[in-house]
């Protein structure tokens, strides 16, 4: 019998289909929030969410320690700067991110990816997308579960000496306060988040600026609920303001005090680190490169947010 010619195409179309090579996702990396582990069952499902989403997709949680609790810890104590490094020489080995990889970062563990970004990039990072981070810092140590007690340790240490050398070099969470009353002690003795904000003029790195302007989107996105990280516009490169509150004394006079007021927010588009363009982000902006998202909940509460942006930014998306 003879075949018809429609037909014949027909066949001849799936044969050169089927021969084509298969397009595999771009890897993608993800590194951990406060609190967290790289192989936490949180973690391991978010990971096989991704993989339903993008089959095929090679995906590789960052660790500090290769041990679940001490990784856990790593959150905690730890010199970030180093921890960066580390992660950098960790992802460099990796034969599968050689060709480069989107990246999320959970809470912390964005502006830590954005901190890789901006000192190492190599390999380099595509799409980087962020959950509630904390790019201009925190101006309140987050509250701990109650019955968190390695989380409450590091709290009252943190809060009691922020910016004292053993805080700075030891407690992660003070490496990224940033205390509108005492922005001059921050400057001095900050040397983490002063640095990947580029904020200290005598050692500004241009590097810093040319990586991360290099990424094809920043996702930034912003919890509408959320009470962990304050004030939570830093998860769009927002930050408080000291504000003049003028009123009466108990004498009667008339006169000003300083106030902090959650309504006093600098946003990204008035920030001098954007304005002067100290780490990309103007140049940017200027290319429709930095994506601001909401996710409404609290800190971390990925459920309907997550997946149309792993489908868009992540994988085999933009």
């Amino acid at each position: 019998m003879k075949v018809p010619l429609v037909s014949v195409v027909f066949l001849s179309s799936i044969v050169l289909v089927s021969s084509l090579p298969r397009l595999t996702p771009r890897p993608l990396v993800l590194w951990h929030g406060l609190g967290d582990s790289y192989s936490s069952p949180g973690m391991l499902e978010f990971a096989s969410l991704v993989k339903d989403v993008h089959p095929g997709i090679f995906v590789h949680s960052v660790f500090i320690e290769e041990d679940f609790d001490k990784d856990r810890q790593a959150g905690f104590y730890g010199n970030i700067n180093e921890q960066v490094e580390f992660v950098a020489t960790q992802l460099a080995g990796i034969p599968e991110l050689k060709g480069g990889f989107d990246a999320i970062g959970f809470s912390q563990g964005g502006q830590f990816l954005r901190a890789y970004v901006e000192r190492y990039n190599d390999p380099p990072v595509n799409n980087l997308i962020t959950f509630g981070s904390q790019h201009m810092g925190i101006s309140d140590i987050p509250v701990c579960g109650r019955y968190d007690l390695l989380c409450q340790i590091a709290r009252r240490s943190a809060k009691q000496a922020v910016y004292g050398a053993w805080a700075q070099n030891n407690l992660v969470q003070a490496q990224y306060f940033r205390d509108p009353w005492n922005m001059e002690k921050y400057f001095t003795a900050n040397q983490f988040l002063t640095s990947i904000n580029n904020e200290v003029a005598a050692t500004r790195n241009a590097t810093y600026a040319h990586n991360l302007s290099s990424l094809n989107n920043l996702v930034l996105v912003l919890f509408t609920e959320d009470k962990t990280v304050v004030p939570k516009e830093s998860s769009w490169f927002g930050s408080q303001i000291v504000e003049e509150d003028w009123g009466r004394s108990e004498q009667g006079v008339l006169a000003a005090t300083n106030v902090i007021s959650e309504h006093a927010i600098l946003p990204l588009r008035r920030q001098p680190i954007y304005l002067e363009d100290w780490i990309g982000l103007r140049e940017l902006d200027a290319r429709n490169g930095i994506v601001f998202v909401t996710c409404k909940g609290e800190h971390m509460q990925l459920s309907g947010c997550w997946k149309e942006l792993v489908i868009k930014y992540a994988g085999s998306g933009e």
